[in-house]
């Protein structure tokens, strides 16, 4: 059982992942704080940008975000004047689009996410970030198990 619990706090894959999730995050939260702006709020201002009019499913499809996380953002970007709300024949769905002041934000994110993305880049290495880009490729595809 000790040779377990070793192992397991030793070489867990996802404790490994949470807690460079945590530090990766901290890198652009960090570079980003100045905009009082987040990198995951930042992740869902280029998915509505990419989109247009953005679906709440599609983004969180997108994203790998469950419905109350993305809603949560969604409705503090809204009272920042970020997001905005378009009707929708459903009523039910909300779809949102970016404001001027969103898309402006996220002009002005450009530097300070491509400085972090360089830093993290850094600490992870390029070998470890061409890894991470084809296991998310296999994600996309739906190889992993779900």
């Amino acid at each position: 059982m000790q040779a377990m619990i070793d192992k397991i706090a030793s070489e867990c894959v996802a404790v490994r992942l949470r807690m460079l999730n945590r530090v990766v995050t901290n890198i652009y939260d960090d570079a980003l704080r100045s905009l009082e702006l987040k990198v995951s709020q930042m992740n869902i201002l280029v998915a509505t940008a990419k989109m247009g009019t953005a679906r709440p499913i599609e983004v969180c499809d997108h994203l790998h975000l469950d419905v109350s996380t993305l809603s949560r953002n969604v409705e503090r970007m809204k009272a920042r004047g970020w997001l905005e709300v378009v009707p929708d024949e459903d009523g039910r769905s909300q779809p949102f689009r970016l404001t001027p002041q969103g898309r402006k934000l996220l002009e002005r994110a450009i530097p300070a996410w491509s400085e972090a993305q360089q830093q993290v880049k850094k600490v992870l290495g390029d070998g470890f970030v061409e890894q991470l880009n084809q296991a998310m490729k296999r994600v996309s595809k739906g190889d992993a198990a779900s």
